[in-house]
């Protein structure tokens, strides 16, 4: 490239070599800022020249110069004569104006004045100007961290109000189980709280109240008395998103401790394992979670631990027994031998034709 260049400079600059010299030089003497587009910033206009201010003007001397052009050229404001050619004079006032606006709205910046005047200082580079003039123009003006802490805390509150409604659920459902509703009458009733319901006088009230309030006192009972695990279990204010996220480096540091406490006591000292260790590496065995592993009954707790399931050898014997027993039964289900007879007859591969 630089060859050709100075072949080109040969060609083009007579006198030989002094005015090769001379071309080069001229080449590469800075030229004045020629990058100036109509979709950037001031458009083919220098936004100092349009305020009337140096480069070096602080934000004191380009707010004032904006107030005062400002005032002249308002739309509102201007009383100046009609210009022949295009249009008025008040539409040429209302384009001033625009174009005031637009360098004062570049200039007040820090970071947006400093792009521009690395424009005008590189003009070449148009690809960069373009992409952070446009980043800026469509960054979004509310602070991310808003944006993110008002989803946090709808999501909190949808979760909030939707484990509540999945709640609810489950108790209607027990109220409406002869096995719960029953016992939840007998212990409402040895409490004296149904008796309370039916009172005489001028406290009297209506059957279809009564019932209502006799139908809240069973659906507490139900509540107090039957502990619901699972997805249907009460909810808690600190298993939302919000808070979750709040208590995550507590929940870290807890961890890293509990993990240190388990080396030095079951590896480096060789303690023997605890009932409330040995349900843990069963439940790791298992991968379950600790809400799955609790909604277990507690027979099967004890059967895991009669069987010794936290080693591993009998783990993966007991692994295998369920293994052969879910056999057993899909052998024996009805539907599973509908779909194997299908998978031997049709088979997921062929095309068929069934007429309903």
């Amino acid at each position: 490239m630089a060859a050709a260049a100075a072949a080109a400079a040969a060609r083009w600059c007579p006198g030989g070599r002094w005015a090769l010299c001379l071309c080069l030089c001229a080449a590469l003497l800075p030229r004045p800022a020629r990058g100036l587009t109509d979709r950037l910033y001031c458009g083919r206009r220098v936004c100092y020249e349009v305020l009337g201010v140096s480069r070096q003007a602080s934000k004191a001397e380009i707010a004032r110069a904006y107030r005062q052009l400002a005032r002249q050229y308002h739309p509102d404001r201007y009383r100046g004569e009609p210009a022949g050619g295009e249009g008025s004079g008040a539409q040429a006032a209302h384009e001033k104006f625009l174009l005031i606006a637009a360098a004062y709205e570049t200039l007040k910046d820090e970071e947006t004045r400093k792009d521009y005047d690395y424009m005008l200082d590189h003009p070449e580079e148009y690809y960069r100007h373009y992409y952070h003039y446009y980043r800026r123009r469509l960054a979004p003006k509310v602070d991310v961290t808003i944006v993110i802490l008002v989803t946090v805390c709808a999501i909190s509150v949808f979760q909030f109000f939707s484990w509540w409604s999945s709640y609810n659920e489950a108790i209607n459902y027990l109220a409406s189980v002869p096995k719960y509703r029953i016992q939840a009458t007998e212990i409402a009733r040895q409490q004296g709280l149904l008796n309370k319901t039916k009172e005489k006088g001028k406290n009297r009230r209506s059957k279809e109240e009564i019932r209502e309030e006799e139908e809240e006192i069973i659906k507490d009972i139900i509540k107090n008395k039957i502990d619901i695990k699972g997805g249907y279990q009460k909810p808690k204010i600190y298993d939302i998103l919000l808070f979750q996220i709040l208590l995550a480096p507590f929940y870290w540091c807890k961890y890293i401790v509990w993990y240190c406490w388990w080396i030095y006591c079951f590896t480096i000292k060789g303690q023997e394992y605890g009932v409330e260790e040995k349900l843990y590496i069963i439940r790791r065995y298992m991968k379950m979670s600790q809400s799955q592993f609790d909604s277990l009954e507690d027979h099967q707790k004890e059967t895991f631990l009669e069987r010794q399931l936290w080693i591993r050898e009998n783990y993966e014997v007991y692994k295998r027994e369920q293994e052969e027993e879910l056999k057993k039964k899909m052998a024996m289900d009805p539907r599973w031998k509908r779909y194997r007879r299908w998978m031997k007859n049709e088979g997921p591969g062929r095309l068929t034709f069934v007429d309903d």
